[in-house]
């Protein structure tokens, strides 16, 4: 394979803290680009003190979106610092950051102040709510979540409005941000000019709905928390076996009849409260009962294993332990290890048929770059130390 990454040689100044800004660093460094983490003297990212989890290097969740990435801290209130900054600034091929619209302005790291510094910058912002009427407003995952209507379409249909299990938006945006980076790059890679790639989380949130917003739009009435259930399909959620739930994903009305043949219910696929997936969505409690009395019989393994022999899109509700096992078993690489004594993590999960990922590197400790990139930039025919893995970067 060619061992050239696609992102090899684009130097990343990543300003950004929490979850989406590193992630979206994260993706880059991955791809090849060479990150540089800029923290808070003594504290760095807020992540950086989430616990637990703990690692025998730190916090779980800090390590989770900050692999393969160079820590410096530098004091934006110091001159010296500050000057340190706006070097990185002016050699830097993108910018990320996420600090509330404005608040860089001070420091000379907007947008326009690093515009002037360097014009083929690709300057980054992640914000929660845009930079107009609601610049002003802190943006949290889980606010976001409420205020965006994914909570109340999140939940059993009788409980209470239920955020979903991981920070989702927040990774959503953090995609969104490295996508526009990308797209970005190829416009400077055209024109010769940089760009400013705005995204936040209520924007990418409500992008992410698909079918959900869609059907609103088109109708005017917001769709309503259904548990597991899919508005529009029948069957197509989670029925009790024996020992566990399954998932169970049915399409079409050919699968319907597979399904019902493999479960023994003789006739069923032509009775007319199930003949069609419009009168099994309007007969769903009634066609729920009658699988789940065929289904208790068994174990949720087992059904998965003659479900799936068939053709039936199916599978056991698994924690995330079973996961990682599950994908394993199916010849996927969910895990990369980035070496350092730093724990297993989630691999981005991209494959290219013309080259491999970049050999990841370790979370940083805080500051533990810092000697090495000030002296870099303090020399301009200096090039900055780095891994095999990676290209030098003036």
């Amino acid at each position: 394979m060619d061992a050239t990454l696609p992102l090899d040689g684009v130097l990343v100044a990543d300003f950004s803290r929490v979850l989406a800004g590193p992630y979206a660093s994260m993706l880059l460094a991955d791809l090849g680009a060479t990150v540089i983490k800029v923290e808070r003297p003594g504290t760095g990212d807020d992540t950086r003190s989430w616990g637990p989890p703990w690692t025998e290097r730190g916090s779980s969740y800090f390590e989770s979106v900050n692999r393969g990435k160079r820590s410096v801290e530098l004091d934006l209130d110091d001159p010296d610092d500050l000057a340190a900054a706006r070097e990185l600034v002016r050699r830097a091929d993108v910018l990320v950051q996420n600090f509330r619209p404005g608040s860089l302005a001070r420091h000379g790291l907007d947008h326009e102040s690093a515009r002037e510094l360097n014009p083929r910058l690709i300057y980054t912002s992640i914000s929660g709510f845009g930079s107009g009427e609601g610049a002003d407003l802190p943006g949290y995952d889980f606010v976001v979540q409420a205020v965006g209507g994914l909570m109340s379409i999140t939940g059993d249909a009788d409980g209470p409005p239920t955020k979903v299990g991981v920070a989702l938006v927040d990774v959503l945006t953090g995609k969104d941000a490295a996508f526009g980076i990308m797209a970005a790059l190829r416009h400077r890679e055209r024109t010769g000019t940089g760009q400013h790639v705005e995204v936040n989380l209520l924007s990418s949130l409500l992008a992410s709905l698909v079918n959900q917003m869609s059907g609103m739009l088109a109708t005017g009435v917001p769709p309503q928390r259904m548990g597991n259930r899919h508005p529009s399909i029948a069957p197509y959620e989670t029925l009790r076996c024996e020992d566990a739930f399954l998932a169970v994903a049915v399409g079409n009305d050919a699968q319907f009849r597979r399904l019902t043949e493999a479960l023994g219910l003789v006739g069923v696929a032509d009775d007319e409260r199930f003949a069609t997936n419009a009168q099994r969505v309007a007969n769903r409690d009634e066609l729920v009962r009658l699988l789940e009395n065929v289904l208790g019989a068994r174990t949720a393994a087992d059904w998965q294993q003659r479900l799936q022999a068939v053709g039936i899109a199916c599978g056991q509700v698994n924690d995330l332990a079973r996961a990682v096992h599950y994908a394993e078993s199916l010849g996927l690489r969910p895990m990369v290890d980035p070496g350092g004594g730093a724990a297993m993590q989630v691999r981005t999960p991209i494959d290219f048929s013309g080259f491999d990922g970049a050999a990841p590197t370790p979370p940083p400790e805080l500051g533990e770059h810092t000697e090495e990139v000030l002296a870099w930039l303090g020399d301009s025919a200096r090039r900055l130390p780095t891994t095999a893995a990676r290209r030098t970067v003036r």
